[in-house]
């Protein structure tokens, strides 16, 4: 008999949930960064064991709303907790617990399901550190098991995944045991060409890009050409994305070429233009076409 079920990942932005998707699955399904608010959709996973198969769902980071894109992340989050079999929340054992990890614990602790505690970044601190850690995350009172993990080493992320499989209920697999995500291809190659702005970017820019790809081709088996387009917010922001002379977006462009030729297995020909659309963030019908719901 096979085991099979959903598990929303919670946490404050920043706290490595993106990082431990990909480690649990395997294989990088979700974009990372140091920036908050790197998650915009509610991302699945999939992590395939033998008879076990766990949908990881990376829910993006949990803020007070200030807009009309993160009170629809904020809604994603609600209705994501409402229909899984168990929740994981993840903290970031290198800043200790704060008001953002009480906040979402009590949501969690209101929940049905089964809530279970991954401390993570442990990699990074002394035992004394780790286990001053594992008493500030049972002081919340969610969930009676916490796993201290690093998703950048590895180190428990077996044995997370392990208990988590133990309370999904039995049932057939959800998703073809060669999936490792729900996301459309567009979607994917447009996340790995936001990454890489991401990276090279600081201040208001990051949060104020969104990446679409309009169009893939593959004029021969060995080639593929990707047309995306950046959107930034203000002509400044454009200006700072281009850079002088154009080498911060041929920085960008040429580190994301090299992902989506990993993504794609061929070569490829990445196509970028970027351009201003001013207010898009709170543009419902614009959310609405990037799936942002």
């Amino acid at each position: 008999m096979t085991r099979a079920g959903l598990i929303a990942l919670a946490g404050r932005p920043n706290v490595g949930k993106s990082t431990l998707v990909n480690a649990i699955v395997g294989e990088k399904v979700a974009i990372v960064s140091d920036k908050p608010q790197t998650t915009r959709r509610a991302i699945r996973g999939v992590a395939t064991r033998r008879d076990v198969q766990l949908v990881l769902i990376d829910l993006p980071g949990v803020q007070r709303p200030l807009d009309e894109l993160t009170r629809r992340m904020q809604r994603r989050v609600e209705v994501e907790l409402a229909d899984c079999d168990a929740a994981l929340l993840v903290l970031n054992a290198r800043e200790g617990v704060g008001p953002g990890d009480r906040f979402i614990a009590a949501l969690l602790g209101r929940s049905p399901v089964p809530v279970v505690v991954a401390l993570n970044k442990v990699d990074r601190l002394r035992p004394a550190q780790i286990a001053e850690a594992l008493v500030a995350a049972a002081e919340l009172g969610v969930g009676e098991d916490i796993f201290p993990v690093s998703a950048r080493t590895g180190e428990g992320v077996e044995e997370l995944a392990g208990h988590l499989a133990t309370l999904v209920p039995e049932g057939p697999f959800l998703f073809d045991v060669e999936d490792r995500s729900d996301q459309p291809l567009a979607v994917v190659l447009a996340e790995l060409v936001r990454e890489q702005v991401l990276r090279r970017t600081f201040q208001e820019v990051p949060h104020a890009v969104e990446v679409i790809v309009e169009e893939v081709e593959r004029p021969r088996e060995d080639l593929s050409v990707v047309r995306a387009r950046v959107w930034v917010e203000s002509e400044s922001q454009k200006g700072i994305l281009i850079g002088a002379g154009g080498r911060m977006i041929k920085q960008v462009g040429s580190a994301a070429r090299r992902e989506l030729e990993r993504e794609l297995g061929t070569r490829v020909h990445l196509e970028l233009s970027v351009r201003v659309r001013r207010g898009w963030r709170a543009d419902e019908r614009l959310l609405d076409r990037l799936g942002i719901d």
